[in-house]
């Protein structure tokens, strides 16, 4: 097979090490799961990631090659053992697990995996014999089968009661791979669902990530769906479903949601040719998580306030401030799902503001003041809540409102979106006039008030209302008087 010929040349050196070591211990070791997947679909990864297993004592043997190889060393599982090695290299970093056999033998091991296209191995002393990949290959649940007819199947009707955590792994898989699950598997899953609250946080996030940072989020995130699997991850999307909106919305709340975050995908894949969208979409933002997928999730919970602020008046149905309860939602399922502080804060900050672009577009004159305020509180997360707006306005078809604004919101946000990079690249504004300045000038003792000026004295002079610090000294002088 040629990419497992690419494969193995661009790894062998590293693998030679490792068989020298196993040689000297008289271990046999196996390549196994993921990495042999990812040569039968031909995924290339820039940084390896190998999986090893053998019979036992394989936490003392990923210390001792860590050693001999001047690499990392972690610790991943003491009760079932397993450790990692970690080793940077010129261009890429390496990572090797080491795991012991998940009972007597390999194929005991194998059996005991979640689905059988991550059920394949191939001993590493064979791996570097020169044999043929198909007759090395270790392959007793027909994995490599299900790889070409592109399925995911369970190996054992036991697979997800041992850890409920593959069932969102299948999705993940299916996400990333396209691959579809088979009848039987989500039998099986659907029996074993309502044990995924027991599951840690940190792995049922990891995993929800991974479906969002695929290609095929929306398709992944509409699988978890049919499934009944997203009220069980995040309980506050039950009652949107079957939510009117009014307005002659051709969809329900929880409708119109999914309907945004498929628009929204579309629009991040059209837009990511714009290599200022692409740069912005790739920043990581926490453990190896990127805007993008932290922007995708925001999709997926900007409305989760409007069932609490449903209101039917005279007829009219209404969700006033939904954004501002919607974001303190968001902070809690942030902390639900284990995120960082500043994921969290970027949740809460794209979902408060997500309407805001709306009223810039619908409002007569977009006036620099309003523009100016509008990516003060926005901040870095601007383009997010501009690419979010962009894709709620076209999941809205049939809204009276907007259905007269459409042709406004697709020049004014694109420019928009166009003004925060220009002024991301642009230098800073600086300051005329600072704190030290106006308690000087006005006999004025450190307090908030000080504060309070120059944020308005900023925004006059990105506006040009103050050009100098003469017009600067008296525009706080009408501040001062009014505060009095």
């Amino acid at each position: 097979m040629k990419n497992y010929s690419i494969w193995l040349d661009q790894n062998k050196e590293l693998l030679k090490e490792v068989l020298s070591l196993a040689r000297e211990k008289k271990v046999r070791l196996y390549i196994v799961g993921g990495v042999l997947r990812d040569i039968f679909l031909s995924r290339e990864r820039l940084n390896p990631d190998i999986d090893f297993c053998l019979k036992k004592g394989a936490i003392k043997f990923a210390r001792e090659l860590s050693r001999r190889l001047k690499a990392g060393f972690v610790l991943l599982d003491a009760e079932h053992g397993s450790g990692r090695v970690v080793k940077k290299m010129k261009d890429k970093v390496c990572t090797l697990d080491f795991s012991d056999f998940k009972g007597t033998d390999l194929n005991d091991d194998l059996l005991r995996r979640d689905f059988t296209i991550n059920s394949i191995a191939v001993g590493l002393e064979d791996a570097l014999s020169g044999k043929a990949f198909k007759d090395i290959l270790i392959d007793p649940w027909s994995g490599q089968k299900d790889l070409k007819n592109g399925l995911i199947r369970q190996v054992s009707k036991k697979s997800f009661e041992d850890d409920p955590l593959r069932i969102l792994r299948g999705f993940s898989l299916a996400a990333a791979f396209g691959l579809r699950i088979d009848k039987d598997t989500l039998k099986s899953m659907s029996g074993v669902k309502n044990k995924l609250p027991g599951v840690s946080a940190e792995r049922v996030r990891d995993e929800i990530f991974k479906i969002l940072a695929s290609s095929r989020g929306f398709q992944g995130i509409a699988m978890l769906d049919a499934e009944g699997l997203l009220d069980i991850l995040i309980p506050d999307i039950k009652a949107m479903r079957r939510l009117k909106q009014g307005g002659k919305h051709h969809f329900d709340v929880w409708g119109h949601t999914l309907d945004t975050v498929k628009h929204l995908e579309l629009l991040l894949k059209r837009l990511s040719r714009n290599k200022d969208i692409a740069d912005y979409l790739e920043q990581e933002i926490s453990s190896g998580h990127k805007r993008r997928e932290l922007l995708m999730l925001a999709g997926l919970l900007h409305d989760i306030g409007k069932p609490k602020t449903f209101r039917r008046e005279k007829g009219k149905i209404s969700f006033h401030g939904h954004e501002r309860l919607g974001s303190s939602m968001v902070n809690d399922i942030a902390e639900s799902l284990k995120l960082s502080r500043e994921e969290a804060r970027m949740l809460r900050r794209i979902v408060f503001l997500h309407l805001r672009p709306g009223y810039l577009v619908t409002n007569p004159v977009l006036t620099q003041r309003a523009r100016f305020r509008f990516f003060r509180d926005a901040g870095d997360e601007a383009a997010s809540v501009l690419l979010l707006a962009l894709a709620d306005e076209r999941a809205t078809q049939g809204y009276l409102l907007l259905d007269k604004v459409r042709k406004r919101y697709k020049r004014v946000i694109p420019r928009l979106i166009r003004e925060y990079f220009h002024k991301q690249a642009a230098p800073a504004q600086k300051r005329l006039i600072n704190g030290n300045d106006l308690i000087e000038r006005f006999k004025l003792a450190p307090s908030a008030l000080i504060g309070s000026l120059l944020s308005r004295l900023e925004e006059l002079q990105a506006i040009g209302k103050v050009k100098t610090k003469a017009d600067g000294f008296k525009q706080a002088a009408v501040m001062l008087k009014e505060e009095r």
